[in-house]
């Protein structure tokens, strides 16, 4: 590193030094924080095209043009305006998914001014260009040895489990409102809301509901991969509980549920109201989505797009073939609260804007429910939520904070689960619904009226992510009888 740093000193400039200088830092910050969302041979192909070798092509066309028409002292400041321009419009486009056209002008103006005043002194920018860069591997290359040391162990699961066969094939229809709580914990705790309505609704459609159910994990990521893997994953052990590294692959390409439903004919589609699962485009482990990748771009965070599920819903309806149909249906409403302290706005507040997105999530779920109601009556309708709204907390990273507070750890995990069941397949006893890593185990027991399936469950247990002063890693928060506990698990 001290001889690079010594040779950009001493060195004239070169343009293509200045082009990899100008990407470098942008795309190793990018890749290091955001690992989940690249972690394809496409994003590596589109990154090293786009931050590496676009800007030194720029660099060495432009100079080769100027050297042979305007002389070296404005090669000098075009490396400069270069160099310095691409470097934070670079960073603007990593940060910014937006275009954000009046910062790029600005970029451009302090650029040129830059360039003009102080593009002499373009090596010493370059020198604390590659420190930059030194510094982001170190948070990247921990995220690609994690990466690599993940164990696939967690995904197996016995033979006899993914052979069952269903006796019982209805239309199956997942809708998923993110975080909208269990209508056991809404009326008590921080949520304080009486309004029984929708649950009074749900019940006039034919709904069972399963009071104080509850997800297992924190995130939509962590708790659908532990629902359609039908396996604890314990976070891999990592130190984000809404980026478990592969989990989009777990839900959306390679699952147990998907295997089952397949082995038994069905037909399978992923619809959602924007790309959030397929943003590092995954194999694609569905038949059909209501999205294509080539729309999906490779430095969007997942919400760039947006799609009206109820609409795409009814259009793959009108196109089912004879085989039975699985629909995993997912919005975001109502969500959770704000993510980071410089974005709350104080628990209070936090919860009335819950509140009304909940609203929101209650309209589109009625839409839904009525239109398969009226489309497909005999359909096996899952209404289940992948984790709470974090009501109480003042922002959702405050869960890296241990607490004690029974309210605000159920806030965390209080979701909700309502099936509609076809009138000839109403399960004779009542099934015990605890969390959402054994849906399906149960669900598929009953379908394939096979007890061995529904026994062999994994522990209803919650589990978060700590990294407080005295507590750090993946704790039980929640254990098999509902207690609040705090006890480490280790690999």
């Amino acid at each position: 590193m001290a001889g690079i740093i010594d040779k950009l000193k001493h060195r004239p400039l070169s343009p293509w030094i200045v082009g990899v200088c100008a990407g470098l830092y942008p795309l190793l910050f990018y890749a290091g924080n955001n690992f989940s969302l690249v972690n394809s041979w496409g994003h590596l192909v589109f990154f090293t095209a786009v931050f590496l070798v676009l800007p030194v092509a720029i660099a060495v066309i432009g100079t080769y043009i100027l050297k042979r028409t305007l002389g070296m002292r404005w090669v000098v400041m075009w490396l400069a305006f270069l160099g310095f321009g691409l470097f934070f419009f670079m960073l603007k486009v990593t940060l910014l998914e937006a275009p954000h056209r009046k910062i790029t002008v600005a970029i451009v103006v302090l650029a040129a001014a830059y360039a003009y005043f102080l593009g002499h002194h373009h090596k010493k920018f370059l020198v604390l260009q590659v420190l930059m860069g030194f510094l982001a591997l170190f948070p990247l290359a921990g995220q690609f040895v994690h990466h690599l040391s993940l164990s696939e162990d967690w995904k197996e699961i016995d033979p006899r489990v993914l052979n069952t066969q269903l006796a019982l094939k209805p239309n199956i229809y997942l809708i998923q409102p993110d975080g909208m709580v269990n209508f056991s914990e809404l009326n008590k705790g921080y949520y304080k809301y009486q309004d029984s309505t929708f649950k009074r609704e749900l019940e006039e459609f034919g709904f069972t509901h399963y009071p104080d159910f509850r997800s297992n994990y924190a995130s939509t990521l962590s708790s659908n991969s532990a629902l359609m893997m039908m396996k604890h994953h314990y976070y891999n052990f990592g130190n984000n509980f809404s980026e478990a590294l592969d989990a989009r692959e777990s839900v959306v390409s390679d699952n147990h549920v998907l295997t089952i439903l397949k082995n038994n004919g069905y037909q399978t589609n992923l619809l959602s109201v924007a790309p959030y699962l397929l943003v590092n485009h995954p194999k694609l482990g569905f038949d059909r989505t209501n999205f294509d990748f080539q729309d999906i771009g490779y430095l969007s965070q997942g919400f760039n797009l947006k799609a009206d599920v109820a609409e795409d819903l009814g259009e793959f309806m009108s196109t089912d073939r004879i085989e039975p149909q699985f629909y995993f249906i997912e919005f975001f409403n109502p969500g959770h609260i704000h993510g980071r302290m410089e974005m709350s706005l104080g628990a209070e507040q936090e919860r009335e804007l819950w509140l009304e997105s909940m609203q929101r999530g209650q309209d589109k779920t009625r839409e839904l429910v009525a239109m398969i109601q009226e489309r497909d009556p005999q359909a096996l309708i899952l209404l289940i939520a992948d984790h709470g709204g974090f009501v109480g907390f003042d922002y959702t990273n405050q869960i890296y904070t241990k607490t004690g507070d029974r309210d605000l750890i159920y806030s965390i995990f209080s979701s909700q689960l309502s099936i509609k069941w076809p009138a000839d397949m109403q399960p004779e006893q009542p099934i015990n619904f605890t969390t959402s890593v054994n849906v399906f185990r149960l669900l598929f027991g009953h379908l394939g009226e096979n007890q061995m399936v529904s026994k062999d469950l994994e522990p209803d247990i919650s589990y978060v992510i700590l990294n407080d002063v005295q507590y750090k890693g993946v704790y039980e928060y929640i254990d098999q009888s509902g207690a609040v506990i705090c006890k480490k698990v280790e690999p």
